[in-house]
């Protein structure tokens, strides 16, 4: 007879083999020499610069960078990433061979670092002022587990270029291995972030900025949620006052943790957007890894999100390009103008003449606007709640 802590054992050792079976299916990822610089110039490709705050340990080999080890003190640099013309939404063109090819690749076009916090908020903004009145907003990506430095960077790169951001695109990237094997290394080196997380989105809340907006994917919620936790009232009411929107994409936390972190915090003013897949395998591994409890990213109940305080885009239908079917959220990108306009709409974000959550369907177009611009049809939910304003919350 197996014992229960070995049968326990065997099933994540299932699960693990199963999810590196699919990801050994994908071409090499970018580590050494990934950001090597490329200056061929080609029409139609699209430049995008990034900023970048990170707890990673700085890599001197040439085109590196940052590697997965934890840094003594705070990072920051800045890199320039081209996106081909011909780019296909939701994707990354990863080069064959470095320094790839701007026609066909995204390439990176310039890369420095910046050498203090003082020259990260000058920069911050240096670019805001560039953006007209109206305009100015910082828009703040924290990657997930299992993330290297250029996949962190060029997925936010593909988003940014995608939902055609126009706010300054700032990259929080904290020490991932990116290695499957070391989740607890992982998770420890995201707890070990917080305190810079917070810093950042202070700089934020105190720069030039007029909105902020937050998006976060799988571990980086933990992350992101810590940090709102451990933020004194006062830091949390100033982040706040900028916030645009909070995105939760396919968040790797425990479920009863992100309840208690809510009752603590009280119901958000202004909603999390979360978006969650119940095919995520890459939260069944988590799971598995987690004592069996339920991932927010795969939880079976949006009703109880929603009455939580959250807006649940729910993409369980929604056709992966991952084998993990993990990263979900980046095909959200190219109609992210048609789900501003979703989540914008005042039944989301005020007090509803309902009584309990509600499925606002998979055709955007019903409740955004009928119009040939506006009219979407996705294999997507959106599940809201009336939401009412809590004192003292996020």
């Amino acid at each position: 007879m197996v014992s229960g802590n070995r049968l326990a054992a065997v099933k994540i050792c299932l699960v693990l083999a199963a999810l590196l079976t699919g990801l050994t299916a994908c071409s090499s990822r970018p580590d050494e020499g990934a950001l090597a610089l490329n200056t061929e110039p080609v029409e139609g490709a699209s430049n995008h610069d990034i900023l970048i705050v990170t707890t990673r340990e700085r890599d001197e080999r040439p085109g590196t960078y940052f590697n997965g080890e934890r840094a003594q003190e705070v990072n920051y640099a800045e890199v320039r990433i081209s996106v081909p013309p011909a780019h296909v939404a939701g994707a990354i063109e990863w080069p064959s061979s470095l320094p790839g090819n701007p026609a066909t690749d995204f390439v990176t076009r310039n890369a420095a670092y910046l050498p203090s916090q003082t020259a990260f908020k000058a920069r911050l903004n240096e670019e805001l002022r560039k953006r007209p009145h109206g305009k100015r907003g910082a828009f703040l990506f924290i990657h997930g587990y299992n993330t290297l430095f250029a996949e962190g960077l060029y997925r936010f790169t593909q988003f940014v270029h995608d939902a055609e951001q126009s706010s300054v695109p700032v990259l929080f990237t904290w020490a991932s291995r990116g290695k499957l094997k070391d989740y607890l290394y992982d998770l420890n080196s995201a707890a070990i972030a917080r305190d810079a997380l917070e810093r950042t989105l202070t700089d934020l809340a105190n720069s030039n900025a007029e909105t902020i907006s937050v998006l976060a994917h799988s571990m980086g919620n933990y992350l992101l949620m810590e940090t709102i936790r451990q933020a004194p009232p006062k830091v949390r009411q100033k982040i706040n006052r900028k916030i645009r929107v909070v995105v939760l994409a396919a968040p790797d936390i425990d479920i009863d943790l992100f309840k208690a972190n809510l009752r603590r915090l009280g119901k958000p003013q202004k909603p999390f957007v979360v978006v969650l897949s119940r095919d995520d395998r890459a939260l069944r591994l988590s799971r598995a890894l987690s004592g069996g409890v339920e991932r927010v990213g795969a939880f079976s109940n949006d009703e109880e999100l929603a009455s939580l305080g959250a807006v649940v885009i729910d993409v369980t239908d929604l056709e992966a390009d991952d084998s993990a079917h993990h990263s979900k959220f980046a095909a959200l990108a190219e109609f992210s103008p048609e789900l501003q306009r979703a989540l914008g709409n005042r039944s989301l974000t005020s007090v509803a003449s309902i009584d309990g959550p509600r499925d606002l369907g998979s055709d955007l177009g019903s409740f955004v606007g009928n119009t040939a611009q506006t009219a979407v049809t996705l294999p997507i939910k959106i599940i809201t709640a009336p939401i009412t304003l809590a004192t003292g919350g996020y």
